[in-house]
């Protein structure tokens, strides 16, 4: 939203400066994103007078002038410079505008210097209306008149000294969209008076000619309220200069009269009208929703393809406006205009935003609509648009024509002084309250506050308490600290499942992995492919197409953002995230997991050799990490039924008995061309609830446990069929002697050609070592012997292993 100082001034008798003024928008909600203060830019740029004009003595289109300024302001001795000038209208006696040399000059982007024009010296500028940007006329140079006062700011004389103030508005402040409405709550913060506005109607000379009819389709929503009224004998010249020069002021084209009035209110009372051409279409205008496929020229020059349901506006022979967005070009005023419809109407926000997005169009009058403009200005925005017509093209208005009538937002809340210290934790006079709400036009009777029509956010007691703050500043709540429930250390607040995803957070973390925070929502395909994307998950109103579904796990997330990393060059990645996956759209069908994802190689290029690719052992070690952080026990089963997005054979699964606590492996080949994801990949997932919890609750150290019996480490070789995972051998070791048996562990295997050469075709070779830890007495050669043979027989059941002769 833009306008200009002078035009605030308008509706807001104040005397406030410019700085106290942008301070205050800002700390109101109506954030200032920019000011152009003239001054700034043209503050250099002074009247002055051509004391001689004679012909360039090397150039035939260049003129010599000698030119009288005043650099220290009107009535001050003159100063004379030589300037070179190639405008055709520069005289001896030209009262114009001058540019000293170090001026940046706006309109060309140059800073003056002095220099040297075909042998001459030439110092400053005489300067044209383009050049200092107020048009874009450059035929000549300003030629002003005989009286101007000499050594004067240009700005000053010519009223250009208006700031331009350009604010943020938010969504939820139609009212500030007009001049009148950011004057209101300037006016509530006592930076003024709001100047009261009284609008009487025009007498209607002549019934309408036009006859106006809304669908009934429409009148319930579409558009509750369309009026208007014909004005004959208007002459749609160029408009005042102060009405084209506040349009400049605010970055708009004036174009005749007529259009600039509609304009005019747009911004000044956030009003959006119309203007047709009675001469240029037939009949009366009907507001009814399209029928599909009808086509319009607009005024910007495109044609568009109304859709079915779309509002529009048509005459006999068909649309002449897509009705609250923008006007028709064949019913549009030009300046042989003398007859026009002077339109004033209110439409419903939700079916211009519908119908906007629809056909890519953005214009002022749809982003005030969208938003919702005040119903009850309808009728006097319509009386005051047509004072303005007449006064400034002249001709006769009609009666008012209309069809439905003004909606009723009368609507009232609890208002409750109180509020305002239990909400905001400010303490201000309930007077003081009422006075800030009276000042933005809200009615309080018997305890409650009736919001006005032009307030449309309003919808609570709470906006009451919004209202009252912001108004007496938001910069003036004081932090304080909030009282404990009770004295001394406070409890600890964060339950034993948030303990625990922090913990695993913590050590996966720890590990060298990055964390991400990807969004909870997926595309329907990736959902797909980890056996989600089913009506149950999808969202009713999602962002965007690729946010369509809740996710069924964290992977999809991880390879995307891996993929995406790809892409720009990195190719070696540790990721993870802990966060809700959803198998339903239940409460009850959410859980907390925490995956990682391992692409590329364990360590950057070195030249020792350490640099290795990613395995599925890498994403099975951290995975049993992370679980023993949370107190997952050190032995597991491991099962392989996994999921269809793991890759068969190189995946598997951490159990207690049926509890699944973690799921580890490459990721599934086709899973990863899916997403674009150059492999391969081994990941983790862990099922945080599924860990049982920790017996004890102390959170401190168990004593170490010394012994001061030698151990004994005695080492095994068994060959066992090619298929026997290792795992199984090691468990079925470690059970011979529960007692006596302190760790078991693999330190080599034998596969391959000549293993099956010395071993036999499917074999293999497993290495374990025992150590044996006693207790009580000091294990003699029998106790040994009898422990290896247990161990023995134990593989050999479990596995079919023999000893490796």
């Amino acid at each position: 939203m833009k306008f200009t100082l002078s035009w605030l001034r308008d509706h807001l008798e104040t005397e406030a400066p410019l700085e106290d003024i942008l301070y205050a928008l800002t700390d109101l909600g109506l954030e200032v994103e920019e000011v152009s203060d003239p001054a700034t830019t043209l503050g250099a740029f002074r009247i002055a007078r051509v004391i001689e004009a004679v012909q360039h003595p090397n150039a035939d289109r260049l003129r010599l002038c000698r030119v009288a300024t005043y650099p220290g302001g009107p009535g001050s001795d003159p100063v004379e410079v030589q300037v070179v000038c190639g405008a055709p209208n520069a005289r001896t006696g030209l009262v114009g505008v001058f540019a000293p040399t170090g001026t940046h000059v706006p309109g060309t982007g140059v800073d003056l210097k002095p220099g040297v024009i075909r042998g001459v010296e030439s110092n400053g500028m005489l300067c044209s209306e383009r050049e200092l940007m107020i048009s874009d006329d450059h035929d000549g140079i300003i030629d002003l008149p005989e009286d101007a006062p000499l050594g004067a700011r240009f700005i000053d004389y010519a009223g250009l000294n208006d700031p331009m103030i350009y604010i943020k508005i938010t969504p939820n402040r139609p009212d500030a969209l007009g001049v009148r409405g950011i004057a209101r709550d300037l006016a509530a913060r006592g930076l003024g008076r709001l100047k009261p506005q009284s609008i009487d109607p025009v007498p209607g000379q002549f019934p309408c000619p036009v006859p106006v009819m809304i669908d009934p389709a429409l009148k319930a929503v579409g558009c509750p309220l369309f009026a208007g009224r014909v004005i004959r004998g208007v002459k749609n010249g160029p408009s005042p200069a102060w009405l084209q020069q506040r349009l400049r002021a605010i970055g708009l084209r004036p174009i005749s009269a007529l259009v600039d009035i509609t304009n005019f209110f747009t911004f000044d009372q956030n009003r959006p009208l119309h203007v047709f051409d009675v001469a240029r279409f037939s009949g009366g205008l009907r507001i009814h929703p399209a029928a599909g496929g009808e086509t319009l020229l607009a005024l910007d020059g495109r044609d568009y393809t109304l859709q079915p349901g779309m509002m529009v506006i048509s005459d006999d022979h068909g649309p002449e406006s897509i009705a609250g967005i923008m006007g028709g070009e064949a019913s549009g005023c030009s300046e042989a205009t003398t007859d026009v419809f002077l339109e004033s109407a209110f439409w419903d926000p939700i079916t211009i935003a519908t119908t906007g997005r629809a056909l890519k169009i953005n214009s002022d009058a749809r982003y005030r609509f969208e938003r919702g403009v005040d119903p009850e200005f309808t009728l006097p925005g319509l009386e005051a648009a047509t004072r303005m017509v007449l006064d400034l093209c002249g001709g006769t208005a009609s009666e008012v024509v209309m069809d439905g009538a003004v909606p009723d937002t009368t609507r009232s809340y609890p208002f409750d002084p109180a509020r305002v210290v239990s909400l905001v934790g400010m303490d201000i006079p309930e007077a003081d309250q009422r006075a800030t709400l009276a000042a933005l036009g809200f009615r309080l009777e018997d305890g409650q506050a009736f919001p006005p029509s032009w307030r449309p956010d309003v919808l609570g007691a709470a906006d009451l308490v919004e209202e009252v703050a912001r108004i007496a500043s938001l910069s003036k709540l004081q932090g304080r600290p909030m009282a404990r429930a009770r004295a001394g250390v406070p409890k600890p607040v964060l339950t034993a499942a948030q303990r625990r995803e922090g913990a695993v957070r913590r050590q996966i973390a720890a590990l060298g992995y990055h964390e991400c925070v990807t969004y909870s929502f997926i595309d329907a395909g990736a959902a797909q492919l980890f056996g989600g994307g089913d009506d149950a998950t999808r969202l009713q109103n999602p962002i965007s197409s690729a946010m369509t579904h809740m996710r069924p796990d964290l992977l999809p997330g991880l390879l995307q953002a891996a993929a995406r990393n790809q892409a720009r060059g990195f190719a070696d990645m540790a990721l993870f995230e802990v966060g809700p996956v959803f198998s339903g759209g239940e409460p009850g069908e959410q859980a907390t997991q925490a995956a990682g994802l391992l692409i590329g190689a364990t360590s950057p290029r070195n030249p020792f050799g350490t640099r290795r690719p990613v395995t599925v052992f890498d994403a099975k070690a951290d995975a049993e990490a992370a679980l023993a952080a949370i107190g997952a026990p050190a032995r597991m089963q491991i099962g392989r039924q996994v999921d269809g997005w793991w890759h068969p054979g190189r995946s598997g699964q951490m159990r207690l008995g049926p509890n699944v606590l973690a799921s580890f492996g490459e990721v599934h080949p086709k899973i990863l061309a899916a997403l674009d994801v150059k492999g391969p990949a081994v990941a983790f997932t862990l099922h945080i609830a599924a860990v049982p919890e920790r017996r004890s609750a102390s959170t401190t150290r168990p004593a170490l446990a010394l012994f001061d019996l030698q151990a004994v480490d005695r080492d095994f070789a068994f060959v066992v069929d090619e298929r026997v995972e290792a795992l199984t051998l090691l468990n079925a070791a470690a059970g011979a002697d529960k007692t006596l048996i302190a760790d078991v562990s693999l330190f080599d295997e034998f596969t391959g050609p000549k293993a099956e050469a010395q071993l036999g075709a499917g074999r293999k070779s497993l290495a374990i070592s025992v150590r044996l830890q006693p207790t009580q007495t000091t294990l003699t050669e029998d106790d040994i012997d009898a422990v290896c043979a247990r161990i023995i027989e134990k593989v050999a059941k479990a596995t079919g292993g023999t000893l490796r002769g």
